[in-house]
Formats: C-alpha cells, sequence, structure tokens
C-alpha cells in the first residue's frame, strides 16, 4: 500500500513551532579529511542495523570529491571513500574502488551490510551516468558489489571487489527512467540511494531508495521506492510513499525499526517543494508505521522531524538516523541567510566534512531532538 505525504500534512508545518537542529559556527567546523569535500555518508552496518565495530571503531564510507572552486561541482566527479573512525579520530584509507571500476562516471550514495562471522561486507549503491560518457548525464542506476574484510596492522582493508550487479533497474512504469530532464535546481530525477533493510517480524530483505513516479502529472513527483528480495533477486514494487504534486526529491530514504513500529526518514530542502503548495525548510523528514507495508503516518503530524535554524537554513544536509537514534550528516553552508548563487561565496562557506551528530527521541508517532 502506498502512503501519501499530503497537502495537508506539510500544510501543518507553517502552522506549528518548527524543530531547529542546534546551530553550526563555521569557525567550528575541522575538515576530517583536508584537500576533500565529504558530504552523504554512511556506516558499515550489522544485519539487525545497528553500526558493525571493526578494528575499534566504525567503517565510514563517504562521497569524496577534491576541492574545486565551486563546491556544487563535486557531484561530478564523486567517488566514494573510505574511512576508519575511533575514539583517536578519522583515518583516510583511500578510494575505496580502484580507478575504472565502477560502470558510472560517478559514485552516488548507498548503504553497506558486514555478514554475521565480519569477514565480507556487500554494499549497495548508485551508479551515475556511464563510465566513459562524453557528457555527464544524469542517469542513476542501483548497483551492489561485495569484498571481503581483513585487519591489517590495525587498519580495515577492502578488496577485491566483486563484479558489479545492477540490483534492480528503473520500469519506466511505476518509477521514472527517463533521467535525460536534466540537473536543474529542484528538477533532478531520482532512483537513487539504495538503503539496505531487513524486517525483523519475517527476515524480509528491502532495498528503500529514492525515487521519482513514471505516471504523474505534475513535475514535482517524488517518492521513497521499495524492492523486496525474492528467491535471490529484487523485484520492484510499489512506492511506499509519495509526495506527488508536492515534492520533487525525497533523498537518501531509510528504514529503521523501534519499540515495535517502523520509522522511514528522509531529507528534503524548501527549493524542490512544489511552487503552488505548502512548503516545508530544509530538513529531516519521516513518517511511521506498525508494519512494513503501511499505512505510512507523518511523524509529528506533518512529517518534519526537525530542520536546520532559520538564521542558517543550508547549514547541514543528508541526515542518516542510525538505529542508536544518532543523526549524522554532513556540514553543508553555515552562516548564510539562504543558498548563494554566487561559487565564490558558496566555496567561502561550504563545510564538507561530517557534522557533529545529533540524537533523537521516538514515542509513538512523535519524533524529537534530544
Amino acid at each position: 500500500m502506498t502512503s501519501l505525504w499530503t497537502r495537508e500534512a506539510i500544510a501543518r508545518i507553517a502552522a506549528a513551532p518548527i524543530p531547529f537542529a542546534p546551530l553550526i559556527e563555521l569557525s567550528a567546523v575541522h575538515r576530517v579529511l583536508p584537500g576533500f569535500d565529504l558530504w552523504d555518508y554512511w556506516p558499515v552496518q550489522e544485519r539487525d542495523g545497528s553500526t558493525a565495530t571493526i578494528a575499534g571503531g566504525a567503517l565510514q564510507m563517504l562521497l569524496a570529491a577534491p576541492v574545486l572552486d565551486d563546491p556544487d561541482a563535486r557531484h561530478g566527479i564523486a567517488r566514494i571513500r573510505l574511512m576508519h573512525q575511533t575514539a583517536s579520530g578519522w583515518r583516510d584509507l583511500g578510494h575505496l574502488f580502484p580507478d575504472g571500476f565502477s560502470p558510472g562516471s560517478r559514485e552516488w550514495s548507498g548503504s553497506a551490510i558486514i555478514d554475521a562471522d565480519h569477514s565480507r561486507i556487500t554494499l549497495y549503491f548508485t551508479v551515475a551516468g556511464r563510465r566513459g560518457e562524453p557528457v555527464l548525464s544524469f542517469e542513476q542506476r542501483l548497483f551492489e558489489t561485495a569484498a571481503p574484510l581483513r585487519i591489517v596492522d590495525g587498519a580495515p582493508q577492502l578488496g577485491p571487489w566483486s563484479i558489479p550487479v545492477e540490483s534492480v533497474a528503473a520500469d519506466g512504469l511505476v518509477y521514472q527512467s527517463d533521467m535525460s530532464g536534466g540537473g536543474a535546481i529542484g528538477t533532478i530525477k531520482a532512483f537513487r540511494d539504495p538503503a539496505w533493510f531487513q524486517d525483523p517480524a519475517d527476515g524480509q530483505e528491502y532495498l528503500v531508495f529514492a525515487g521519482s513516479l513514471a505516471r504523474s502529472v505534475s513535475a514535482w513527483n517524488g517518492a521513497v521506492g521499495i524492492a523486496r528480495r525474492a528467491q535471490g533477486q529484487w523485484a520492484l514494487a510499489d512506492p511506499l510513499i509519495t509526495a506527488d504534486g508536492l515534492n520533487n526529491e525525497l533523498e537518501r530514504p531509510h528504514t529503521i525499526f523501534r519499540g515495535g513500529r517502523y520509522y522511514c526518514f528522509w531529507s528534503t530542502q524548501a527549493k524542490v517543494f512544489a511552487s503552488d503548495g505548502p512548503r516545508g525548510p530544509n530538513g529531516l523528514y519521516g513518517m511511521v508505521a506498525d508494519q512494513m507495508a503501511g499505512p505510512w503516518r507523518p511523524l509529528n503530524g506533518s512529517g518534519l522531524v526537525f530542520a536546520n535554524p532559520a538564521a542558517s537554513p543550508v547549514q547541514a544536509y543528508s541526515w542518516l538516523v542510525l538505529n542508536d537514534l544518532s543523526v549524522i550528516a554532513f556540514v553543508d553552508r553555515p552562516g548564510l541567510p539562504a543558498e548563494p548563487a554566487d561559487p565564490v561565496i558558496a566555496r567561502r562557506h561550504f563545510g564538507g566534512t561530517p557534522a557533529q551528530p545529533l540524537q533523537l527521541a521516538l514515542d509513538g508517532d512523535l519524533a524529537v531532538l534530544v
């Protein structure tokens, strides 16, 4: 059953006090990998969703690009970086894949799961474009690959990776497969960000992803898509949640199980809400259900969990709620009253590094920052 993030729910955002995340001071931002911009990131997780402890820390995968004059240009050269986060800090382990390994022209976000004996990691990730394409396209495909894990001199090592296999393809019927519309602000279509989840009720495996509805008559046709594994193969199913006619991008959706309920979270931005409808701020949003199939109800009545502060509305993005209800994200452009058009100003303010984690508390249909 597909649930709709409704106009009425979104309108409630403006009718109630907005919960804001703490202000990030640009002067307090310290890059964990100088010379590189880092953004969307995710830890290697156990099958129950908890963060895996590997060699005394967390093995993190991050989108990375060398620092460019315009930070927005990073998306066109993004590669997945591997880092080891321990109590001593962040240790850089280099590019996750060797040069020329990915089927795409760049790599976008996903999720990673470790086997029970900690001997092998499976990565689900977004392949953007095609390897060797002369002009960057916005085609997005979902792929998976796996590699053995070894600990050498206290540091995790992964590889060799298996040949990447396409997990599931957009069908053009339920999920839009034509990405040729380009990447103008607020208009890019989605078939990306796979997040693996296993239902504790029956052991069923799912991939939750950001999608766009194929048969929508609206330019704002964002959805939380889902694929279900059956007999070793992924099969597309109808979306969990849609924002048809209301929002174009429900980014990096992911699910957790807590207190007997299922919670689906995503990130979105003010600029991707429909121009003729109610809007919300850049923030973390979510819904809750009593079973994976739904129906899904908007958290806090509106779907908004928390937003960037009004004085710094683009300070952070790409929130990921972990199993312990900690919330990770990256520092975007703190200290600005709006998203800048000038790349010089954008570069001066771009954080490009992991943000300080936040903490949620969940109580049924309510979600609040601690």
